[in-house]
């Protein structure tokens, strides 16, 4: 019953907001879209039947057919103001999403200050990293640990300035890093700016500094997140490369130090044919001090973080161009002595994952 009184609340006020703002009717745009994406999955890890797997986002739980995300978009533009909402539902928005606004994607109003500027404000989807979360965003369907370690989502402004048709630039405040609501007093600054090469390719970068410590922490945590991305197509081929590099104040196992993340990942996808393409990702993540993954004893006793690599093979179908049929399998290796997965009994530091997705917008 919430879920279609908070439907029905957000086509209401879009449709209010096209009455209202819109001086000359012309000129604004009303849409509203839609995204389905299912799935199969079988991991090598045993967590319970119905649980989560590890790193959970898309395609989250083992042995068993799954809904990642049915979700409905409402968007309005016109000349000078502009609106966006997502509502989304599923295993995505229970895995990896707000408690608290767990299903809203995306909400934010717009309005435009100048020519090529504009101000947003409400809740935004992450500004930082090189793949998105949603598998019709990506190469695979799956998601790097990179990424699955990055923000989802964030509240706050954006200033938005595109100067010219290849360059654009975004600047934000928000509430804290990963989250919709505050959990200070302080708030966080981050950027985006990306360039279009040319045609076939482009470059970012963007990037997060703020201190997310929780009221009565006496100790600063300040954290400075980078993300460098790189997208080119070469006839048939598509390349995608992108790294992450993070430093956060007192947050090494003594909490004295500054700790350090560094992360990446590289995906080719070929074209074999019109309807039909293979792709590759390989990716690594180190966070020895475990402020971004976890801390825990290893086999050794030691101290440490997540440390691991992987990689990742599929095939894409692709009957039109609002739909595809990917099958996909992965393997994940941790650092030899970083034995969190289970299978039969038997503790290991690897997994093989293998997801059957698909997915039609509309």
């Amino acid at each position: 019953m919430k879920n279609k009184i908070l439907f029905f609340f957000c086509a209401g006020f879009f449709l209010f907001v096209t009455q209202s703002f819109s001086a000359d009717k012309d000129s604004s745009v009303m849409k509203i879209s839609g995204y389905v994406d299912a799935y199969y999955a079988c991991y090598n890890d045993s967590v319970g039947a119905g649980n989560f797997q590890k790193f959970p986002s898309v395609s989250p739980r083992s042995n068993q057919f799954g809904l990642n995300t049915a979700q409905v978009t409402f968007q309005y533009d016109a000349e000078k103001v502009r609106g966006l909402a997502i509502l989304h539902f599923g295993d995505i928005p229970v895995s990896a999403w707000s408690g608290t606004f767990n299903h809203i994607m995306e909400a934010h109003a717009g309005v435009r200050l100048c020519s090529r500027v504009w101000l947003d404000a409400g809740f935004f989807r992450t500004h930082v990293g090189t793949e998105g979360l949603l598998p019709k965003e990506n190469f695979a369907s799956s998601v790097s640990v990179n990424t699955y370690y990055e923000p989802y989502f964030e509240g706050g402004v954006r200033f938005n300035y595109n100067p010219n048709d290849k360059l654009a630039i975004n600047l934000f405040v928000l509430n804290g890093y990963g989250m919709y609501e505050d959990n200070n007093d302080k708030k966080s600054i981050g950027a985006l700016i990306t360039y279009a090469i040319n045609a076939n390719g482009s470059i970012g970068y963007s990037n997060y500094t703020g201190d997310d410590s929780r009221l009565g922490d006496s100790i600063s945590h300040t954290r400075i997140h980078q993300s460098l991305f790189f997208n080119y197509q070469i006839k048939k081929l598509k390349v995608q490369v992108g790294g992450d590099h993070c430093l956060q104040q007192h947050s090494d196992t003594t909490h004295q130090k500054t700790a350090s993340m560094v992360s990446g990942v590289i995906g080719l996808k070929y074209q074999s044919s019109s309807t039909v393409a293979m792709y590759t990702r390989g990716e690594f993540f180190s966070d020895p001090q475990g402020f971004i993954s976890t801390l825990f004893t290893d086999t050794k006793g030691r101290l440490t973080g997540y440390k691991l690599f992987g990689i990742t093979g599929g095939i894409e179908y692709k009957p039109t161009d609002n739909a595809y049929i990917r099958m996909e399998s992965r393997q994940l290796i941790m650092d030899q002595a970083q034995e969190i997965f289970t299978w039969h009994g038997e503790v290991k530091n690897n997994r093989l994952e293998f997801l059957l997705n698909m997915g039609v917008s509309f």
